[in-house]
């Protein structure tokens, strides 16, 4: 991070140029923040790429289950995003390199209802299709609703309301168009009789109605627990089929979501089946390596393959990237490899191979470099200039609108009475946090009038884990600057402070905030106008935010959050 304090001071010199005093509302008397700029830095890499070459991960951070499709010489490219709004990213890409965002598919209110969730349930591995000019995202709603379709005919948007499929349970259906029109739909769910083992599911198959999407026969079981019934493998799921001349592919992952995760393959004749599993089955995983290995890459899985023409096959799949053992805070990530043909069967890493943090680019025309990066080291300002948020902030369980405005350079955030902890609304505008070592700023200028009223900049796992840095009153009516921590639901749901300094400068003046992540320790740092950063906080424990800690399934986000 050499360009570190150059582009500090560039970008204080943003951020205190238009500030202006923070302002209530007569409606709602609720104090609102003012935040000029948002910054945000991450370098995770020493090595330089030859011009060939391209970087793993593709999107870096919390960008799990992705499914891809082609139209035309246009690839296509969705996530999981579970309960933060909006929801199931669209990515587009021409070289399978450089990915631009062109849109979300969950983007007006109403179209889910995500209240009362937690932020790992939602939107659960959303599956792409593209067939007669028409694009197909079929996912399941866990906890508000279950499985649905939508559709549309861009697809940055907008796409249709969700077409709910009430007969068909479990989670991540996936659609297969046949070359004689039929449609057929595969999904996870409880294996035929009863589970055998904790973990025992099975793959699905039923022809649906390719205008209403509702089942035209009774479901099929294509694989039952998974490729070695007798090893009683977990959690078969993320299912696709591939037509390949008169050849069926089946493929799907194994193992759950840890470091157990895998990808196998299976073929047959008939779009039915009986499918034959692959001898050399899992085609991608990473659990027979070593743990201590460098530059791990683990939890592998959830591919899902595209052929490219001349450049060949290709598999998009989930992996993280841990500091240690495995703790990771940046989430599942979306990977890139080629796809080897192996006496007819695909594969995308022979056993015992690790997933390299760069390959060989595809054989396609280069793309152009999108606006925002989505992987390797960068850095990126936003200055809140245009009337449209950039399409990948996120807010929890819900549109921003009811408590934020974009006016003359800044960002406004209404403070509202749901806070980070309180599995409500709050007003916190998130992005991800995309690599190891990575460093956020922003400036805020806020008035607070009462004790508990607070604005500022936080690092945020799920509502029980988090950090949060903040302006906000002591008790005894003076500005203070704080940072307060919450590790798990037993703590309370503000948090615990775990470090403060007074603030001597009128309420007008801006407050600096940083967060700097180093792995699994976290600064908090703070500045007044015109003054030096002061340390609030060094090498707070980070782990708290790793998914191994917090549970689910989600990654670290750095924000901005009034309450």
């Amino acid at each position: 991070m050499q360009k570190t304090l150059k582009a500090m001071s560039a970008l204080a010199a943003v951020m205190l140029a238009a500030c202006q005093p923070s302002v209530r509302t007569e409606e709602t008397e609720a104090a609102a923040a003012r935040f000029e700029a948002f910054y945000y830095e991450g370098a995770d890499y020493s090595d330089a790429l030859a011009p060939d070459e391209y970087r793993n991960p593709i999107l870096s951070g919390f960008y799990p289950d992705p499914s891809i499709a082609k139209a035309g010489d246009e690839y296509y490219l969705v996530n999981s995003t579970f309960s933060w709004f909006p929801g199931i990213p669209v990515f587009k890409s021409r070289d399978l390199v450089n990915w631009t965002q062109i849109g979300n598919v969950i983007d007006r209110a109403g179209m889910l209802d995500f209240t009362d969730l937690g932020v790992s349930r939602g939107v659960f591995a959303p599956t792409i299709e593209y067939h007669d000019g028409v694009f197909y995202v079929a996912n399941t709603c866990v906890d508000c609703g279950g499985n649905f379709i939508v559709t549309a005919e861009d697809p940055a948007g907008p796409w249709s309301d969700p077409v709910w499929l009430p007969d068909i349970g479990g989670i991540d259906p996936s659609l297969f168009f046949d070359d004689d029109g039929a449609v057929y739909l595969m999904n996870n769910d409880a294996p035929p009789g009863e589970a055998k083992y904790d973990g025992h599911r099975a793959i699905w198959i039923r022809k649906i109605d390719p205008e209403t999407f509702q089942s035209l026969e009774a479901p099929t079981v294509l694989i039952d627990g998974g490729v070695r019934p007798e090893e009683k493998p977990i959690w078969i799921e993320g299912p696709h089929i591939y037509k390949i001349g008169e050849t069926y592919y089946l493929s799907a992952a194994e193992g759950g979501t840890a470091i157990n995760h895998s990808q196998v393959v299976l073929r047959s004749d008939h779009v039915l089946g009986p499918y034959e599993p692959y001898e050399g089955n899992p085609i991608l995983t990473q659990r027979d390596l070593p743990p201590d290995r460098e530059n791990a890459v683990t939890s592998v899985g959830h591919a899902d393959l595209v052929d490219t023409g001349e450049g060949g096959w290709r598999a998009v799949f989930l992996g993280v990237r841990p500091y240690e053992g495995d703790y990771y805070n940046t989430g599942r990530e979306t990977f890139l490899l080629p796809v080897e043909w192996v006496g007819g069967w695909p594969v995308i890493l022979p056993r015992g191979a690790p997933v390299p943090l760069k390959a060989k680019r595809p054989a396609l025309p280069p793309g152009e470099t999108p606006p925002v990066p989505t992987h390797g080291d960068f850095s990126l300002t936003e200055n809140f200039d245009e009337d449209d948020l950039a399409p990948y902030w996120l807010s929890l369980r819900g549109p921003a609108d009811e408590w934020l405005s974009i006016k003359d350079g800044a960002a406004i955030l209404t403070a509202q009475k749901d806070g980070l902890g309180d599995f409500g609304y709050p007003a916190f505008l998130a992005r991800r946090q995309q690599h190891l070592n990575a460093l956020a700023e922003t400036s805020v200028v806020f008035n607070p009038q009462h004790p508990g009223e607070e604005a500022g900049l936080a690092v945020f796992q799920n509502d029980a884990y988090f950090y949060a840095l903040g302006v906000t009153l002591d008790e005894d009516g003076s500005r203070t600057v704080r940072l307060r921590r919450r590790a798990g639901a037993e703590t309370p749901s503000e948090g615990e402070v775990v470090a403060s300094a007074s603030l001597g400068a009128p309420a007008e003046t801006p407050v600096r905030l940083r967060i700097r992540a180093r792995g699994d320790a976290y600064d908090f740092d703070y500045a007044q106008e015109g003054g030096a950063w002061m340390s609030l906080k060094q090498g707070a424990d980070g782990k708290i935010l790793s998914t191994h800690v917090a549970g689910g399934f989600v990654g670290a986000v750095f924000g901005i959050y009034a309450e």
